[in-house]
């Protein structure tokens, strides 16, 4: 009887992990992970701004108070340089790697003077940069990341229709380039 009791425990418990290890699986072999959706938007290097309808990726600003960019990256060649000002009354920045895995976030009241300024790159490439730190770098963030393939998101608020042009413009002007070494 005790067997029996086993067996069935055993096999409940197997088919519950198997279900779990599928379904956190299925993004991955399905293709429509976060990371292939922001890089469907566009060009790499690029902010993309989000309507509030889904587009043909499937993504969307589904907030009508807060307006998004995404920006799809590679640092296999090159850091990655995220630039943004503005006049806005709060902004936000995400780094994730290709995994989905939150690399690095902060907001409008955690950076240096209330811009955005930051820069990814991986362990060798920062390495290499602090060695001989660029005057141009001295105040901006410099952020590690184990994987080359990555996304941001950049989003702003916009509580009324009267900053709706200002956020749009934060966004617009944002820059998601390659670090030229300056």
């Amino acid at each position: 009887m005790l067997r029996v009791v086993f067996a069935v425990l055993a096999g409940i418990f197997g088919a519950a992990l198997l279900h779990l290890v599928i379904i956190l699986a299925l993004p991955h072999f399905t293709g429509r992970d976060a990371y292939t959706r922001v890089e469907a938007e566009g060009d790499l290097n690029e902010f993309h701004l989000l309507d509030g309808k889904p587009d043909s990726s499937g993504l969307s600003n589904g907030d009508p108070y807060v307006k998004t960019a995404v920006c799809a990256f590679d640092l296999e060649e090159t850091p990655m340089r995220f630039s943004a000002k503005g006049n806005v009354p709060f902004w936000s920045l995400a780094i994730y790697d290709s995994a989905s895995n939150e690399v690095f976030s902060m907001n409008d009241r955690t950076s240096v003077g209330g811009i955005v300024d930051v820069l990814v790159g991986s362990p060798v490439q920062l390495t290499t940069l602090r060695k001989a730190l660029p005057q141009s770098l001295q105040q901006t963030i410099l952020v590690e990341m184990a994987r080359p393939d990555g996304y941001a998101v950049l989003r702003t608020l916009a509580p009324q229709a009267s900053f709706d042009d200002a956020a749009k413009a934060f966004l617009a002007e944002a820059g998601c380039s390659e670090f030229g070494g300056e």
